[in-house]
């Protein structure tokens, strides 16, 4: 799996010219799911994103979790995040999961998400035309990608 996590001052996503989610103050993350990703990477990776000091304390200092500030989250599945690009100018998708199989492990991320925060997480809409709208804070914006944990 892999995320790309933003602190946001404010997000949304819009299908159809309709805003499905929004959310203020928290996390805005873009998710990528590989075809041998498994409970493992959903455990490990809500963990790690919940948990995430990425918010200011009172110095001003990166030292609060998205739990800490009472933030919210907001999920929009990504497949183009396991673009390949070695050759040529035209991505390869071939290493994002299909639908039959990301979709269940999308599901279980989330609900395991919701078990870290202890709050309802809120999505875009898998597999459609979406457009997000956030406004970065810091900017702030942290890569991971569960078979590199570094």
């Amino acid at each position: 799996m892999r995320a790309v996590i933003q602190r946001v001052q404010k997000a949304s996503v819009t299908v159809n010219h309709r805003i499905i989610s929004v959310i203020d103050q928290g996390l805005l993350v873009f998710l990528g799911i590989e075809s041998n990703d498994n409970q493992e990477d959903i455990n490990w990776l809500s963990h790690k994103i919940a948990g995430l000091r990425i918010f200011d304390d009172e110095n001003g200092i990166l030292n609060r979790s998205v739990r800490e500030v009472n933030g919210h989250i907001l999920v929009v599945s990504q497949f183009t995040l396991h673009a390949r690009i070695k050759k040529g100018f035209r991505p390869s998708f071939v290493d994002a999961a299909p639908s039959p199989v990301s979709i269940p492990l999308y599901e279980a991320f989330i609900r395991q998400l919701e078990l870290e925060l202890g709050h309802k997480v809120l999505t875009g809409e898998f597999g459609v035309e979406m457009k997000v709208s956030l406004v970065n804070d810091g900017p702030v914006t942290i890569w991971i990608d569960t078979k590199n944990k570094h």
